[in-house]
């Protein structure tokens, strides 16, 4: 018996709509924009600047320079008490230890900060991918993201995040298709995706 849906996704695919649809469906908590609001309460810092950092990787030179800061420091420390030191490294253990606090509590949808990967050897766990074909992934993101003249160019550059995110922080590859029970295309809409998605987490499809 699945209790818990990590959901993965190409950026403008609908994945994040798609897992708020099946926690509507399932009546499961959704842990989205909530992880993001948790995540900046335990920090400590304001949930703009949580979402700045939020799926990103630090540049090279601030993760040698953070090094040098906190050597000595105890190891595994994830909390800080100042937002001049609060960046992407510190959200990604954040959010790691709130996805596993979140599967320990069951009945939740997990969308996106390499939970797929965090939750990968937890056998009640279902995990799924979203992507979409380009063109309806550009239609998205310009019905959706005010002000995004040029929805093509965000696309790029967002999805090369995540993945670098994965690949530093839990050396994996959010593409590799062994880390998911189910991939998907969103290419004939939504609803119908995640019809398809609850059927398979369900055991019906």
């Amino acid at each position: 018996m699945y209790r818990v849906l990590t959901v993965a996704r190409e950026y403008g695919s609908g994945g994040g709509h798609i897992a708020k649809m099946l926690a509507d469906r399932l009546h499961w908590k959704l842990l989205d924009n909530a992880l993001l609001i948790r995540i900046a309460e335990a920090a400590r810092v304001d949930p703009q600047l949580a979402r700045q950092f939020d799926e990103k990787v630090d540049s090279w030179v601030h993760r040698v320079s953070r090094r040098s800061l906190w050597h000595g420091a105890p190891a595994g420390v994830a909390t800080v008490t100042d937002s001049d030191f609060f960046d992407a490294e510190t959200m990604a253990a954040l959010a790691t230890s709130l996805i596993r606090e979140a599967h320990q509590q069951g009945n939740c949808v997990i969308v996106g900060r390499g939970a797929q990967c965090v939750l990968q050897n937890q056998p009640d766990t279902f995990h799924a991918f979203v992507y979409a074909p380009l063109a309806q992934r550009v239609r998205r993101i310009r019905e959706r993201v005010p002000g995004a003249a040029k929805p093509e160019e965000l696309i790029a550059p967002t999805d090369q995040a995540r993945t670098d995110y994965s690949r530093l922080y839990f050396g994996a590859d959010r593409f590799n298709r062994h880390l998911y029970d189910l991939m998907i295309s969103s290419a004939h809409g939504e609803e119908q995706t995640a019809a398809v998605i609850e059927a398979a987490l369900r055991g019906t499809a």
